[in-house]
């Protein structure tokens, strides 16, 4: 999914940027992006469907995991399964980057601007300890879209549950085999016992499931202001 990016960045600012540890694998430590594992039973049902977190500039796992909580390298539901790193040259940090223009000034003050990628996490993680968690209307998806509206990433205020789903589903790289593995069979072993119990017309349902998880989402994002935070 491409955003029209409405941040302005010399290639001098770069340098006001100190450099990120590499990403590791085996100690899962993912500076500076999205993380993703499925969830037990939704992704059953619906795999496009996932626990996701945002990561600190150290590696860090940030992900709302409860009402009032949001936890710190202890991501829920299991192992990082995707991952996909996010580029800091596209955040808008205004304040420590003279040669910096933001496009979209207003919005972004109504936000608050964050001086640095840790001072935008640590702002939302302030606001989310104060937040009931509801899969339907306040979720993890929504922590970490407030996070990348926190900091303008790509020049976009207006990210959400549904873009910020597509992000990770489109761009989203496997951490290994075995993640891809824990992601589908547990889908596919469902739809085969569906299959052997109930028919096709367990598929109907299936996809009537989606359309109806999907659908409230968009309805709720785009159509009704506030419900969905």
């Amino acid at each position: 999914m491409q955003l029209q990016s409405g941040t302005q960045i010399e290639n001098s600012s770069t340098s006001a940027l100190w450099p990120l540890e590499p990403i590791d694998l085996k100690r899962s430590k993912f500076p500076c992006c999205l993380v993703w594992t499925p969830l037990p039973v939704v992704s059953w049902l619906a795999p496009y469907i996932g626990h996701i977190g945002i990561c600190r500039e150290d590696g860090s796992v940030l992900d709302f995991s409860g009402s009032n909580l949001v936890s710190v390298d202890d991501f829920a539901y299991g192992a990082v399964a995707r991952y996909l790193p996010l580029d800091r040259t596209k955040c808008c940090f205004p304040t420590n980057m003279a040669t910096h223009t933001c496009m979209i000034p207003y919005k972004h003050a109504e936000n608050g601007a964050a001086l640095s990628w840790d001072d935008a996490l640590n702002t939302s993680t302030r606001q989310f300890h104060h937040k009931y968690y509801n899969l339907f209307t306040c979720n993890c998806h929504s922590f970490v879209a407030r996070c990348l509206n926190q900091l303008a990433y790509d020049g976009s205020v207006n990210w959400n549950v549904v873009n910020l789903g597509a992000l990770i589903l489109w761009k989203g790289r496997w951490v290994d085999k075995m993640s891809v593995t824990r992601s589908f069979f547990p889908f596919l072993l469902v739809v085969c016992i569906g299959i052997f119990m109930a028919g096709w017309p367990f598929l109907v349902g299936m996809a009537i499931f989606s359309a109806l998880l999907l659908g409230w989402f968009i309805f709720g994002i785009y159509c009704v202001k506030g419900l969905i935070c």
